[in-house]
């Protein structure tokens, strides 16, 4: 079966009477198992297409199924649980919170979701940040973390739920080589394991260490 299929996929940001379209009928599938990166200059619709894929917005025109669902036609409260159980996140800018530690932060989605006991969560939580290198700073603040090590919190939170699929936005936009280098290391196993991963990127070496590259201009695939 596959993972995602877009369909036809139609995008228009409105802004008063101008209209402004993002998407132009974007036809994509992605095998389960795939790591795919999908790379295009700010502005091309990159990002459009993952908040597709995650259901963060919804088309204009289009249809979008991931793992045997249609997702666009989803209310907001089934898109939050459908997401939660079937896709993690790992967004550019990190966005732990500031007050919690790293396992506190790894353990946000099944607290959202009262998923098992705390005990449950917490051993979870932690399997996921030895996962990432991070097994000796499960107490630590956000703030005192690198920014490298908290992106590698984020992406133990996104693997909190076991989703199916990892999609990254400019996941490696605030680190530097080394940082990035290793993100791509935890990347390549989540998806060496099963995952199918998909990331935004505007950088060609990045977007090289995929299986395969999606090139966006102007809303559409070339």
């Amino acid at each position: 079966m596959t993972m995602i299929r877009l369909k036809k996929l139609t995008k228009i940001y409105r802004s008063g009477k101008l209209d402004f379209p993002a998407l132009k009928g974007i036809d994509l599938v992605i095998e389960p198992g795939e790591m795919v990166a999908i790379m295009g200059p700010s502005g091309s619709g990159k990002t459009t297409i993952l908040n597709m894929i995650t259901g963060i917005d919804k088309p204009t025109k289009g249809e979008v199924h991931v793992d045997g669902k249609r997702i666009d036609v989803l209310g907001e409260d089934p898109m939050a649980r459908f997401r939660g159980d079937h896709i993690g996140i790992v967004f550019q800018f990190f966005q732990l919170f500031p007050t919690l530690n790293a396992l506190d932060n790894a353990m946000i989605p099944m607290d959202f979701a009262r998923k098992g006991s705390v005990a449950e969560r917490k051993k979870i939580a932690k399997r996921n940040l030895e996962l990432v290198g991070l097994g000796d700073k499960l107490k630590n603040l956000p703030t005192e973390l690198s920014g490298g090590e908290q992106q590698r919190v984020a992406i133990a939170r996104a693997l909190a739920n076991d989703p199916k699929i990892v999609v990254g936005d400019e996941p490696t936009g605030n680190l530097d080589t080394m940082n990035t280098d290793k993100m791509f290391e935890i990347l390549r196993k989540l998806n060496d394991n099963g995952k199918t991963v998909v990331y935004v990127t505007h950088n060609a070496d990045l977007a090289k260490k995929a299986d395969r590259t999606i090139k966006i201009l102007d809303g559409k695939i070339v």
